[in-house]
């Protein structure tokens, strides 16, 4: 598999599924809280309300469908999908938690963590059940993330999708 190809199968299951959430909850409008409210000791809520299950379970299926879509052309398959999706997911929902241990608050920004815990847990969930990403693959991706993750909150800030540009 060419360079290119290899960084779109890795790539776009992970960032569909990571950008998937902020347009299910624009359209839902009200969603259900991945924590279910829960605070931990130090007063602060697991996750916050930014994570909820409606975002989770459909940036995980948009992920492997994008998946399904790319297998016609072998560039992936359903089940590398999944674990790309699903590890970007916790990847997502670990980046609120650990924000939430250092008293951020939900749309404070925390560059780098913001914009790469999704990819790194989707890379590492993949590498420990595929084990065939090349160290070039993965050292792209975490250096062409931020920017694009960056771009592509501003736009969906732009469009009217999320309330900060980043």
């Amino acid at each position: 598999m060419e360079l290119a190809e290899s960084l779109a199968a890795i790539a776009l299951p992970c960032y569909i599924a990571n950008a998937t959430p902020v347009l299910v909850a624009k359209l839902l409008g009200r969603t259900h809280p991945l924590d279910f409210g829960l605070k931990l000791p130090d007063g602060h809520r697991l996750l916050g309300d930014g994570k909820s299950v409606e975002g989770f379970v459909s940036g995980v299926l948009a992920g492997t469908l994008m998946g399904w879509l790319l297998s016609p052309l072998g560039l992936s398959d359903v089940s590398r999908a999944f674990t790309l999706s699903m590890g970007s997911m916790v990847g997502d929902a670990l980046g609120s938690f650990l924000k939430r241990r250092l008293g951020l608050r939900r749309g404070d920004p925390a560059p780098l963590l913001d914009q790469l815990s999704f990819l790194v847990v989707a890379l590492a969930s993949y590498q420990l059940t595929y084990g065939d990403l090349s160290p070039l693959t993965v050292t792209l991706l975490l250096l062409l993330t931020p920017p694009i993750h960056l771009a592509t909150n501003y736009l969906a800030f732009r469009l009217g999708l999320k309330d900060r540009p980043w």
